[in-house]
């Protein structure tokens, strides 16, 4: 499925611009696909998104730190909140495009990142919300010809996550790393690339890969 997207300047301008009477109110999902760092980069392309959040959801221990969930056991997922404008994108194509920007055969983590909190699912707050994720997970698994191992779960507690990781991929601040000091936009471009996301998402979704 081809769907819409724009650069996130454009997505922008459009949520800047006055409300008007009667226009919809503002939604929005909650997924998990691996690092959140990707998953915000990506959606904050698509037109109609105005915001995504990264941050933890699904575990047992409340407002946790990012060093707890990536250490385990606190059953959390790193995981997103995207606000949208249902008039513009729909919740089932978000969840397409979801499934489509994702390893959906991988339970044990995504790409190069290993352990319960990188595992895929959607987090649903009802029944409609539930339809359409199991309808979109359905036309994966016809696309791919194949079981899709991401999992449809109640919405639980959302934790934001701390603000360096909020908008990593864009921001110009500077962290410590292996090549040395660099801006974290930097750093993310070389661990999305090292971690070879795009490459695997490509190799199962083909054209029907919208982010790569």
């Amino acid at each position: 499925m081809t769907l819409p997207k724009v650069l996130r300047a454009a997505a922008l301008a459009c949520a800047a611009m006055p409300a008007l009477a009667g226009a919809a109110a503002a939604a929005e999902i909650t997924v998990a696909g691996g690092c959140f760092w990707c998953v915000e980069a990506d959606f904050e392309k698509v037109d109609g998104v105005s915001e995504v959040v990264s941050g933890y959801t699904g575990g047992d221990v409340e407002d946790p730190t990012y060093k707890q969930v990536v250490a385990g056991g606190t059953g959390h997922y790193e995981a997103t909140e995207i606000v949208y404008d249902p008039e513009t994108v729909s919740r089932r194509q978000l969840y397409d495009l979801f499934f489509r920007s994702i390893d959906p055969f991988d339970d044990g983590g995504q790409f190069c990142d290993r352990g319960e909190s990188y595992r895929t699912a959607i987090f649903v707050d009802g029944p409609v919300a539930r339809a359409d994720a199991e309808a979109a997970k359905a036309a994966a698994e016809e696309t791919l010809g194949r079981e899709v191992v991401t999992p449809i779960l109640d919405a639980d507690t959302f934790y934001e996550a701390e603000d360096y990781h909020q908008d990593y991929y864009k921001s110009t601040e500077r962290t410590l790393t292996r090549f040395g000091w660099i801006d974290r936009a930097d750093a993310y471009e070389r661990y999305r690339t090292a971690c070879r996301r795009d490459e695997r998402v490509r190799e199962i979704w083909g054209e029907d890969a919208p982010f790569v």
